[in-house]
């Protein structure tokens, strides 16, 4: 029995060494990919808040828009923003009358009124060559004028470029009109 014992004790050292190896090896293996595993799942929770961060800073960002444009009731209301146009003088039809006049256009924002700005030379000529057109009979009365700020608005809020959208110019206001 002794030379069994000593067989048992002599082999189970050795077995146990070389489990043991095994053993370590594949705890860290199974340490490394928990730690990889725990890596990722934490890079990826990153990132995806920081995209519904991004999706809820946009929404918040037109919201605020909205709101810069219409103001809450009890809140006082943004002052109107104008942009003077340089007079115009034309020739009416059918005869030698001219008409001079002068037009304020009325925007909801500087940036509207600074885009409006840059394309004032389509603007102007847009309304020079329908103001052309008009017979002094036809821009005379109230109801003429009236009709005239109507025909202007709808020009000025056409789009001014192939992509570009239309203006949001608010009112046209007749500052100058004179008639001879």
């Amino acid at each position: 029995m002794s030379s069994q014992a000593e067989k048992k004790d002599n082999s189970t050292p050795t077995d146990e060494a070389g489990g043991g190896k095994k053993s370590k090896k594949k705890l860290m293996l199974i340490v490394a990919l928990v730690a990889l595993l725990l890596v990722g799942g934490g890079a990826a929770w990153f990132f995806m808040q920081k995209s519904a961060h991004a999706e809820q800073d946009t929404e918040e960002a037109a919201e605020a828009s909205k709101a810069k444009k219409k103001p809450k009731k009890g809140e006082p209301a943004l002052p109107p923003v104008f942009v003077a146009l340089d007079p115009f003088t034309v020739n009416l039809q059918p005869n030698r009358q001219f008409l001079q006049a002068t037009f304020n256009l009325q925007v909801a924002t500087a940036e509207e009124a600074a885009t409006l700005k840059n394309y004032l030379p389509q603007i102007r000529s847009r309304l020079l060559l329908m103001l052309s057109g008009k017979t002094a009979e036809e821009i005379s009365t109230i109801e003429g004028k009236n009709q005239l700020t109507k025909e202007i608005l709808d020009l000025v809020n056409e789009p001014l470029a192939s992509g570009m959208p239309s203006l949001d110019v608010a009112n046209v206001f007749i500052t100058s009109f004179v008639i001879q």
